[in-house]
């Protein structure tokens, strides 16, 4: 007799809710397995990048300023640019975008860098977290020279980062930046 003769007979498939369930089953715990190995994977990618080293190989690096502000560019800055720069700033910072992205009076989040920066006055830059000190939640937009979190209207100072009104209680806390040849340059 050859090996096909000796496979087993075949049943028929069963239909029964029993059977549907069990499948059902198989599939959901394939899902969650494959959900569990992607999360695993993205939870790792923060993790590995938070192991890399620093490009400055002095250590060193420009000093910030305590208030987290900047003034107009410097006389050393090169030509205005509408676009950021494809290398890297001079001082070290990881570019933010362009100076023109950001109104006098208004502001811009930076949603990637978690970063808002405003422009209180023409020349004058000040750059906060883009996380609202109520519940974590990001923020949204800077309007009528208010920085707004949308998820319970918590409004902040776009001098100060301080809170205007809504349930949040604290400030933003400020972020270094400064302008760099054209860009906003969020610093060390």
């Amino acid at each position: 007799m050859s090996d096909d003769t000796m496979a087993p007979p075949t049943t028929p498939q069963q239909t029964t809710p029993a059977a549907k369930a069990a499948d059902g089953l198989r599939d959901r715990r394939t899902v969650l397995r494959c959900a569990a190995m992607v999360a695993l994977a993205g939870a790792s990618a923060p993790i590995l990048a938070a192991c890399g080293g620093s490009d400055d190989a002095a250590g060193g690096g420009t000093t910030p300023s305590a208030s987290g502000s900047s003034s107009a560019p410097s006389a050393s800055s090169s030509a205005s640019s509408s676009a950021p720069s494809s290398s890297a700033p001079a001082s070290g910072g990881s570019v933010l975008g362009p100076v023109s992205d950001v109104p006098v009076g208004g502001g811009k989040v930076f949603t990637d860098a978690k970063v808002v920066v405003t422009q209180p006055t023409a020349g004058q830059y000040k750059g906060f977290s883009a996380v609202c000190t109520h519940q974590g939640n990001p923020i949204g937009s800077v309007e009528n020279g208010q920085i707004v979190c949308p998820f319970h209207q918590s409004h902040f100072s776009i001098t100060d980062g301080s809170p205007v009104s809504g349930p949040a209680q604290t400030a933003l806390p400020a972020v270094n930046v400064k302008v760099e040849g054209g860009n906003i340059v969020e610093s060390a």
